[in-house]
């Protein structure tokens, strides 16, 4: 056996309830002989764990599906996004939950009340983990829409809440998201964020898409050709989006003018 398979795996447990992580902290001492591991730390919801992930590095993250705050699939999605990013392993009461799409989503699944065999079988496949899951996989399986874009700087992750988002837009290779305090680069495709958050935010252009509740009014802006073309104005920033010609009509729709 090589010292990488004989290397205690860094765990950490997120989960809403002290109980089962408590349950866990246990099991893991348990299974310690067959599977070495350590605790790094125990977090509530997705967004504890990712601060201490931040201090306290994991190889793997057992993880709640259902959880306030943020929930085990939108954590996965987060922590894809790591440099080096954990195995991760769901844990849900829910068996509601296709079986066969978690074996796709995550190194494993663990129904609960956990076993200890089924814990070590788990931290067994999580020493063989090479990659994270495709986001789009993740975002099929979510029990919830996403709160929060991930933000990679100096090697952390900011959590951008959704709701302050005030318009989407792509540069390059890039989606420029802009809030009321400053801008985010998010390293994500527009036609997916539209997709995704359908409802939420409008596409009034080819390149750009605004939240509907940050839209203040619209205005016409005249041309030299006498044409003209229409402006979104935006709550909290000064900005201006012109609307498309293509785009005129659904937002016309949207905003019932």
């Amino acid at each position: 056996m090589s010292g990488r398979v004989e290397a205690p795996l860094r765990v950490l447990v997120v989960d809403d309830e002290a109980p089962a992580r408590a349950r866990l902290r246990e099991l893991l001492g348990d299974v310690a002989q067959a599977q070495p591991c350590t605790l790094v730390g125990m977090a509530g919801n997705g967004i504890e764990a990712l601060r201490l992930i931040e201090d306290s590095p994991a190889d793997v993250v057992l993880a709640d599906i259902r959880m306030p705050a943020m929930d085990g699939v939108e954590l996965a999605r987060h922590l894809a996004r790591l440099p080096q990013p954990p195995a991760v392993v769901f844990t849900t009461a829910y068996d509601e939950y296709a079986v066969q799409a978690f074996e796709v989503a995550a190194v494993d699944y663990l129904l609960k009340p956990v076993r200890a065999a089924r814990l070590a079988e788990a931290l067994g496949k999580a020493r063989r983990f090479v990659r994270p899951p495709d986001d789009a996989v993740l975002a099929a399986l979510a029990p919830a829409a996403r709160q929060h874009f991930s933000v990679s700087e100096r090697g952390r992750i900011l959590l951008v809440p959704v709701a302050d988002v005030l318009y989407l837009k792509a540069e390059l290779k890039y989606v420029t998201a802009r809030c009321a305090a400053r801008e985010y680069v998010l390293d994500e495709a527009l036609v997916q964020l539209e997709e995704e958050f359908a409802g939420r935010f409008l596409r009034v252009h080819r390149s750009c898409l605004v939240a509907v509740a940050a839209i203040k009014g619209i205005e016409r802006v005249s041309e030299g050709d006498g044409e003209g073309h229409w402006e979104i104005l935006l709550e909290a920033v000064p900005e201006r989006l012109p609307i498309s010609r293509r785009q005129w009509p659904a937002v016309k729709q949207v905003l019932k003018l």
